[in-house]
């Protein structure tokens, strides 16, 4: 028998922990939102090139968030995969999220030697349970907006592994940039999907990795806990209730502004 050509490597750059991912199967090479600086963007290529033996490439995004989506101009040819609120946002928000990359390339004097776009979408993702079949590996997809309004999960089977995007994170609460009731129901998601699928990896769009699916049902009740908690605190007008609730979080400094922008969004859903 030949030499298997299965594997899961995984980039995580040294900005925030964010993740990116390159799995491979007999039958393609997954490349999951690769980040952030120029040179960790040229080492996923290069191992990609390394590994690929003629499989076809295909691009993940697992939502539109400039730091996930600004390594697509190093991957020509590749096949993309996102989910149907990805490939249909507005040309101003797809403007909005270039210019991120743009102010972030200029903060840093930072040069790419690829072009800056809004990937364009070969496989567009609707519903729950779609299926996406390449030989004999299949990736199942799951919507999940919250975080923003375009996330997406996907399960590669038979590997069984979770691509999760921003949900899920050991270091981080839940940022919700666009609903906390969206939130909530993308975290509801995760139990069905751990009974339809034998989830062997996990893996957040920051922090660590796991293949423990009771850790990956503490960090999705202990996130349920935070939403369900700030609103309740939003209501009371429990200001330094508020202010405690994220202690014990790393880099108190950074996810202040993160849990205050919350808040915000919680106050403007409850109409207060």
């Amino acid at each position: 028998m030949g030499e298997s050509r299965t594997s899961v490597d995984l980039f995580q750059s040294a900005l925030y922990k964010t993740n990116a991912a390159v799995i491979a199967t007999e039958d393609m090479v997954l490349v999951v939102d690769p980040c952030w600086l120029p040179g960790e963007v040229e080492r996923i290529r290069a191992h990609v090139g390394d590994i690929r033996a003629g499989r076809p490439v295909y691009l993940l995004f697992t939502h539109s968030d400039f730091d996930h989506i600004l390594g697509w101009g190093a991957f020509p040819g590749a096949s993309v995969i996102a989910s149907e609120s990805f490939a249909a946002k507005p040309g101003n928000e797809r403007e909005a999220i270039l210019e991120e990359i743009r102010a972030f390339d200029d903060g840093y004097y930072l040069d790419r030697d690829y072009p800056i776009a809004y990937p364009a979408v070969d496989h567009v993702i609707s519903g729950d349970g779609a299926t996406l079949d390449i030989g004999g590996t299949r990736l199942v997809f799951y919507q999940s907006p919250g975080h923003n309004p375009d996330g997406l999960f996907t399960i590669v089977e038979p590997l069984g592994v979770w691509i999760a995007g921003d949900y899920l994170s050991d270091v981080e609460f839940p940022f919700i940039h666009h609903s906390s009731l969206l939130y909530e129901e993308t975290l509801a998601k995760a139990e069905p999907i751990l009974g339809r699928h034998r989830v062997s990896l996990l893996i957040p769009g920051h922090g660590s990795c796991t293949s423990d699916v009771n850790e990956i049902r503490r960090r999705r009740d202990r996130d349920i806990a935070y939403i369900a908690r700030l609103r309740e605190l939003v209501r009371e007008g429990d200001q330094a209730a508020i202010d405690a609730l994220i202690d014990g979080y790393a880099y108190p400094r950074n996810m202040r502004d993160d849990h205050r922008k919350n808040q915000e969004r919680i106050r403007g859903e409850l109409g207060i």
